[in-house]
């Protein structure tokens, strides 16, 4: 194969490529999957980190781990993991709305996460993980917002 023909060859896989249209559906379940697949990434990191484990096993952590806060946190955790089937079943409309509701609700968490973060423990793994959480939630919440209406 000649220089000229592999430049033709790439172009034309390139144009092919670029007139893919991904369903929206299939975009916002791959960016809830990102979104959970980060926390419990996020998570694992934090148990790796012996300062963190360590204030955790003696109960000397900032936060108070409870019953009521290891629900809420459960809840909290639960949903990205359903909205990766719920939108790819729930019909469009039904979908645009949960997906508008949740993905704004959880942008706004992550945003109040990253502050927590920069403000606790700025420069850190923590805020690696809390920008890749926003971004996942923020895309949710952008593609669920721009999401075409059917003609």
């Amino acid at each position: 194969m000649t220089i000229k023909q592999r430049s033709i060859s790439t172009r034309s896989v390139s144009k092919s490529l670029s007139a893919i249209n991904v369903d929206v559906k299939i975009i916002l379940s791959a960016l809830w999957a990102a979104r959970m697949l980060s926390g419990l990434q996020g998570d694992s990191t934090r148990f790796h980190d012996p300062v963190a484990l360590q204030a955790l096993v003696a109960g000397t952590s900032t936060v108070e781990v409870t019953s009521t806060l290891l629900l809420g946190m459960s809840i909290l955790f639960v949903v990205p993991i359903f909205m990766i089937f719920l939108s790819l079943m729930l019909r469009d409309k039904a979908n645009r709305w949960a997906n508008r509701i949740l993905g704004t609700f959880f942008a706004l968490f992550d945003l109040g996460f990253l502050g927590l973060a920069l403000f606790v423990w700025p420069l850190s793994y923590e805020t690696v993980w809390a920008v890749a959480y926003l971004v996942c939630t923020g895309l949710v919440a952008w593609y669920a917002w721009t999401w075409p209406r059917p003609k």
